[in-house]
């Protein structure tokens, strides 16, 4: 019987199990077998035409089986199958002129000038080096902390946001005193005060396709701390079509990926995820969590990546996918290949410019509501005010929090029917299909999922509470907390 890894995302279909040991004598077998045991699960894992998903990777021990028979792979009783879904030596990257270094440098990064493997050459290739970072939060602040540190002469940073206080417990370039400051100039002012000598380019803007080649064009590489799935789609695309490295993080509650994509004729991040997966399958941080220490795990091995190509020495992680479980303190290691068809990347590539992400996600375009949102909710939701006057009137309806039991107990609405969206299509039959129900969650995103889920099953009366728990705390009871 193979054993079947089953990561963070899919153990709600799975009774939050994390390994699961399945019968079958090739991979396929044991797919079918896993999923005829938790048919929720086949849906996440399957198309409708029985093919394994795009976004889902398939492992047999450390081989991609796309590059083996496929689902046709012989499984061994010893073997263990990876289910791995998106979730975020060799040349130097350029070679940059010479950059001298003063009295000062030299004495400040003496420990580097005495290993052999950087000494001043290497000390000035880093002065010299351009070096983008796109985000500043989880990932991004240990990476701005540390290259700035090692001396990388110019980092620039790409970020729109203002800092605030859930921000603190993982961004740890961030203060206290810092809340309520734009990200850029927290994080540019830490990092001078480690090395006054680093030039710091400000990009307050949100990477578009309008905007992202010509921001990127004049970096050697790029360093992906990105949360969502159309920014790390658009910065792929955008480094494969300018030939830039591309060193990708990502994480998610006590799990984290890392590796370098197209760098040498390595593969991209299409040729490991062809295509995103639905919305609201992998939630980001803010809905799902994170574990604050683990951005600093795997934003310190993007930096150490980064630092490697920029000298040349040591061997990168290309073609090489580092999966680390902070939980069981584990690494390892998957085998990525270049897909010839990929559509970036590949031969004959049929993506040539940079697209419209956000429609390839799923995901709406921000700032795409109704213009009137201010004003009035749209069909199908419900304002927290009116929610709470319902309430106050006594009237007849039903109100379902479908976040996750230990968020409940942080803080909940009186009166709500706890049913956590990953169980919640098992009690649709449970819920009467005539009575009048409002849903609700975080913010509104899962509450969504869930009211899609209900009128799919016939149910008229359903309303999505905008804003969720967060906006009743805005404007119905400021002691609820926020999260």
């Amino acid at each position: 019987m193979a054993k079947v890894l089953i990561p963070t995302p899919l153990r709600q279909f799975t009774g939050k199990q994390d390994s699961v040991t399945v019968a079958g004598a090739t991979v396929g077998e044991v797919l079918n077998a896993l999923t005829a045991q938790f048919p929720d699960l086949r849906k996440q894992i399957f198309n409708d035409e029985g093919k394994v998903r795009s976004f889902v990777n398939v492992y047999l021990n450390d081989e991609d089986i796309r590059y083996l028979s496929k689902d046709s792979t012989a499984a061994k009783d010893a073997d263990t199958i990876s289910l791995v879904p998106s979730i975020a030596g060799g040349s130097t990257v350029t070679a940059p002129p010479a950059a001298t270094l003063s009295n000062d440098e030299i004495l400040r990064y003496s420990r580097h000038l005495i290993i052999p493997e950087v000494g001043i050459e290497g000390q000035q290739k880093l002065k010299a080096a351009k070096v983008l970072l796109v985000g500043t939060g989880g990932l991004g602040a240990p990476l701005a902390l540390y290259l700035a540190a090692a001396g990388v002469g110019k980092i620039g940073l790409v970020d729109f946001d203002t800092v605030d206080f859930t921000n603190l417990q993982r961004q740890v370039i961030h203060f206290t005193a810092d809340v309520g400051r734009k990200k850029l100039d927290s994080a540019a002012e830490k990092m001078k005060a480690i090395n006054p000598n680093v030039e710091i380019v400000r990009h307050e803007v949100a990477l578009t396709s309008e905007n992202a080649l010509d921001i990127l064009k004049d970096y050697d590489l790029v360093v992906d701390g990105t949360d969502n799935f159309p920014t790390r789609y658009l910065v792929n695309d955008a480094c494969v079509l300018l030939g830039k490295p591309n060193v990708y993080g990502s994480i998610f509650r006590f799990e984290g990926q890392a590796t370098v994509f197209a760098y040498e004729g390595g593969p991209c991040y299409r040729c490991l995820y062809p295509e995103p997966p639905p919305p609201g399958l992998v939630p980001s941080c803010a809905e799902g969590g994170v574990l604050g220490i683990l951005p600093g795990t795997i934003g310190l091995i993007q930096a150490t990546e980064t630092v490697k190509l920029i000298l040349g020495i040591g061997e990168p992680l290309v073609g090489r996918l580092l999966l680390y479980d902070a939980l069981g303190m584990r690494f390892r290691e998957l085998k990525l290949r270049k897909n010839p068809e990929c559509p970036v990347c590949g031969a004959h590539p049929t993506v040539t410019k940079l697209i419209d992400y956000h429609q390839f996600c799923g995901v709406p375009q921000p700032g795409s509501a109704a213009p009137d949102r201010e004003t009035k909710v749209n069909e199908g939701e419900i304002d927290v005010v009116e929610l709470k006057e319902k309430i106050d009137r006594g009237d007849d309806f039903v109100l379902i929090d479908v976040r996750e039991p230990h968020e409940y107990r942080i803080c909940n609405i009186p009166g709500a029917q706890l049913i956590p969206l990953g169980e919640f299509p098992k009690h649709v039959a449970e819920l009467d299909a005539a009575a009048d129900i409002v849903i609700h969650c975080r913010s509104g995103v899962r509450s969504a999922k869930a009211c899609a889920v209900l009128r799919q099953a016939g149910f008229q009366h359903v309303r999505n509470v905008v804003g969720g728990i967060l906006a009743w705390s805005d404007k119905v009871d400021p002691r609820v907390p926020k999260y």
